[in-house]
């Protein structure tokens, strides 16, 4: 245990991070990830002289597909923001703002048993100056089926994020494609928003943080609702370590000691079994 934490605080001197910057990006910028994961989202913004306690890139756990061998591992991947499109865009001097998005008509349809209103499609559209000084329009014009995120390989009902907020999340994803058109040097990369919940495909990857067989048959936890794990664990004066991960280690059955073994599934069951005790603790 020792010879970690004499690594770790080496590592930190050498890339000149503090206690307290590391502390934050590790409890409250990207809670419950692995500190490599997070060491890596920290080099990807040094490299692209971004601020990472604004949280310009996200640690999306995603299922990885090597299309060599065709199977399916688990990982941190780090990826833009919709926040980081939009910094590039203003950086660039060029952005001349944004219209309110468009959505078209309301669609309820009952996906593998439940029940789902989302609008049929949302239309984006970004305005950037030229060198002539006149003002274009981008737009992009994206559909719900098309971009939402499932609760598991076996369902096609949407996951928890895209259930609850089915505007916002197309919007994010149709401004990420309009800010793409309107600004190419921004990268092709797709936002975290746009791939929360869904599948990578490369065609080379290296087995560094193997995950048992039984982990990888299901959607691993989302970065929102993890998110809302730490606030409320902060909320009642409890951390991960010592209260959640216990606690989901008795529930399920199961050794789980870092957050990103935790399914979406299981990830909610134990943030609601919290909500429940949060007013005896009030």
């Amino acid at each position: 245990m020792s010879n970690e934490i004499a690594v770790t605080a080496s590592v930190l001197a050498e890339k000149g991070i503090d206690i307290a910057t590391w502390s934050a990006l590790k409890n409250s910028i990207y809670p419950g990830a692995k500190e490599e994961s997070v060491m890596m989202a920290l080099d990807y913004c040094r490299a692209r002289q971004l601020d990472p306690l604004l949280k310009p890139v996200h640690l999306v756990p995603m299922s990885v597909k090597d299309q060599k061998s065709g199977k399916n591992e688990w990982r941190d991947v780090v990826m833009p923001g919709i926040g980081l499109y939009r910094i590039q865009a203003d950086r660039s001097g060029d952005y001349a703002g944004a219209h309110e998005p468009e959505f078209g008509p309301d669609v309820t349809q009952t996906l593998n048993g439940v029940e789902v209103t989302y609008p049929q499609w949302c239309k984006y559209t970004v305005s950037k100056r030229m060198p002539s000084g006149e003002i274009v329009e981008f737009s992009a014009k994206e559909y719900w089926i098309e971009n939402y995120a499932t609760g598991g390989r076996d369902t096609t009902a949407p996951n928890a994020m895209w259930k609850k907020r089915p505007y916002g999340q197309l919007a994010k994803c149709a401004e990420a494609q309009a800010l793409r058109k309107a600004w190419p040097e921004i990268g092709q990369q797709p936002t975290a928003e746009e791939m929360e919940g869904k599948t990578l495909e490369v065609s080379d990857i290296r087995d560094v943080s193997p995950q048992r067989a039984q982990e990888s048959q299901a959607l691993m936890a989302s970065g929102d609702t993890l998110q809302s794990i730490n606030d409320l664990l902060m909320k009642l004066d409890k951390d991960w370590d010592n209260d959640f991960l216990p606690l989901c280690r008795t529930i399920f059955k199961r050794d789980i000691y870092e957050a990103s073994q935790l399914t979406e599934e299981e990830a909610q069951k134990g943030y609601n079994f919290l909500q429940k005790r949060a007013p005896e603790a009030a």
